[in-house]
């Protein structure tokens, strides 16, 4: 009979074989610190506009709640770094930068088949239940990857690994098999705070802390509306995410490239050209970004951000789309026109 031990080493090469490239074990009862730190960046108001937070919390806090079953939690990591230098499109104002993960096909859909091709596996050689999640299920993943022993949530909240850096993807199976489980992973940030540092909007009033109201990827994605004023400057021309916390840490010295090639750059949306962008209609953005995350957020919020980004270019051959969109059918399309206008052509 097939030991526990051998079934999880079995487990582990049958997942790198699939595409990834971590694979570690965690108890459903190994995050009791998750309600309280919840709690208190409930409390604060950090997470902005993202009501889902504020909802099913007795689940994102305890994974035992979720599921009462489980026993075990499989967790995966799946690189995705970049061959390029994300920050780089930064000093070409015309470009609009689009983060790294957004450059190509969605990765929901690439880690959950691999998910449900691993729990098909796990159930036909081992038996029990298996559930999979990927980011959208009330499922604290970073402190149970770090339980796991993925990686550590560094001081800009994201996971970092010794071996990928913190360009990786996340996805759980919760299974009702009993596991050995992996020892957690300890903080190895030291006293680095280059993640912090890099931030254009100080989005993090302390180490371990992010407030989503000043974060861009938040501002660009989440937020509905017209972003503050007063942060519209430090977008510079970023106009989906951002991944200037990220591409900082020294630990991505270590990481591999993704092997998976729908995570590489479609070479339109390594550098697309601004004034382009921001000309598409509905019916041409969902045409761009079928299959991109991007197509999530539907063409008015897109070009609000374009928008934002032809306003800190300083392209006065951007001024004539701007004033164009002045008179767009959606209210924040026009304001974020508005503002690019009187940007470009302060007088």
């Amino acid at each position: 009979m097939q030991s526990a031990q051998d079934l999880k080493q079995q487990l582990i090469d049958v997942a790198h074989d699939m595409g990834f490239d971590l694979c570690r074990i965690t108890r459903p009862d190994a995050i009791p610190q998750v309600p309280e730190r919840l709690a208190a960046f409930l409390e604060q108001g950090f997470h902005g506009q993202m009501a889902w937070m504020a909802e099913r919390t007795q689940w994102r806090g305890n994974p035992a709640a979720l599921w009462p079953e489980a026993r075990s939690i499989i967790m995966l990591g799946e690189s995705y770094r970049p061959e390029h230098d994300p920050r780089d499109i930064l000093n070409h104002p015309d470009k609009g930068a689009i983060s790294v993960y957004a450059q190509n096909k969605d990765y929901h859909d690439s880690v959950k088949k691999r998910l449900k091709r691993l729990a098909r596996w796990l159930i036909e050689h081992a038996g029990g239940e298996v559930k999979v999640f990927v980011d959208t299920a009330p499922v604290s993943e970073k402190p149970l990857g770090q339980a796991a022993g993925l990686g550590w949530q560094g001081k800009h909240t994201n996971l970092v690994s010794r071996e990928l850096g913190n360009w990786f993807f996340i996805g759980s199976v919760f299974t009702t098999l009993d596991l050995p489980a992996d020892p957690p992973e300890t903080d190895h940030c030291g006293s680095c705070r280059a993640c912090l540092d890099a931030c254009p909007t100080e989005a993090f009033p302390a180490p371990y802390q992010l407030d989503a109201r000043r974060c861009i990827s938040y501002l660009t994605i989440e937020h509905h509306g017209p972003v503050d004023p007063e942060l519209r400057p430090k977008l510079g021309n970023r106009i989906y995410g951002c991944d200037d916390c990220l591409a900082t840490c020294p630990w991505n010295k270590f990481a591999i490239t993704a092997r998976e090639i729908k995570y590489h750059a479609r070479d339109d949306l390594l550098a697309p050209d601004l004034v382009a962008l921001a000309q598409l209609d509905d019916a041409e953005f969902r045409a761009k970004f079928s299959g991109s995350p991007i197509k999530r957020i539907g063409r008015d919020r897109f070009v609000r951000n374009v928008l934002y980004a032809l306003g800190n270019s300083g392209l006065p051959s951007a001024l004539d789309t701007a004033k164009t969109l002045m008179h767009d059918p959606d209210a924040t399309v026009r304001d974020a026109a508005e503002w690019a206008v009187q940007r470009l052509n302060p007088d």
